[in-house]
């Protein structure tokens, strides 16, 4: 029998290997090792600064002051102190006390903040004020005349196109600018042909048209309804003193 015991574990690498074979092991050692050390000095690079170098100091930055601007909204003229990065949406709500355009998301997607700016609806909370000024600024406010409702105001109001009223603002205005684009002659995304004028303001144009504007509460179908009984006429004069007021 022999002395020595012959029995070597089938997984032990460095038992079986030569002296010119080195063992699975540690060759995944060494490359390990190796890896790590040509990485180090990148590492090195990345964490630290230029050797004796002071940290950076954080850069000062000086606040904007701010400017006078002049804003035309519903006839009258308001001279605002802004900074340039205040939207027009914050300066009709916090710097011109005009509290009937909404915020909503803050971002452009909901509609909320519909206001008519030189005859176009825009997102007042994606356009700078300092941009509009000499603008002409309608807002919610200003759709009324002289105590009595617009037509769209009406319309709204008899159809019942409004629940909450958070959206309604936003929705009063985009359905008074669609008309006034419709009657111009533009083209929507649902329009057959959008080289020629569309033939009729079709239920299918109305909520292609007002889709920036959400609803919340879900008044689509006489949101469309009120915009179509402008469309046609079908309205009746009321006091503003005697409605819910849309603006509020």
């Amino acid at each position: 029998m022999s002395s020595h015991n012959d029995c070597q574990h089938p997984d032990d690498d460095e038992a079986v290997a030569t002296p010119h074979q080195p063992g699975r092991r540690r060759f995944l050692q060494s490359a390990a090792a190796v890896a790590t050390v040509g990485a180090a000095p990148h590492l090195r690079a990345q964490t630290q600064g230029t050797p004796g170098a002071a940290p950076a100091a954080p850069v000062a930055r000086e606040a904007v002051p701010p400017r006078p601007v002049t804003l035309t909204v519903n006839g009258r003229a308001y001279s605002l102190q802004l900074e340039p990065r205040v939207t027009l949406l914050d300066a009709l709500r916090e710097y011109a006390g005009l509290m009937g355009t909404k915020k909503g998301c803050d971002r452009g997607q909901c509609g909320a903040c519909t206001v008519i700016a030189d005859g176009r609806r825009i997102n007042s909370c994606l356009t700078l004020a300092v941009m509009h000024e000499g603008a002409t600024i309608t807002t919610v406010e200003g759709l009324a005349s002289s105590g009595v409702l617009s037509p769209m105001q009406r319309a709204f109001v008899e159809h019942d196109a409004f629940q909450c009223g958070y959206c309604t603002p936003g929705q009063l205005c985009s359905a008074t600018a669609l008309l006034n684009e419709f009657r111009n002659g533009t083209a929507s995304a649902v329009t057959a042909n959008v080289r020629q004028r569309p033939a009729q303001l079709t239920g299918d144009e109305i909520r292609e048209r007002m889709s920036g504007n959400l609803c919340r509460c879900g008044a689509y179908a006489n949101i469309v309804a009120a915009v179509q009984a402008v469309h046609e006429g079908n309205t009746t004069a009321h006091d503003a003193s005697n409605t819910t007021q849309t603006e509020a």
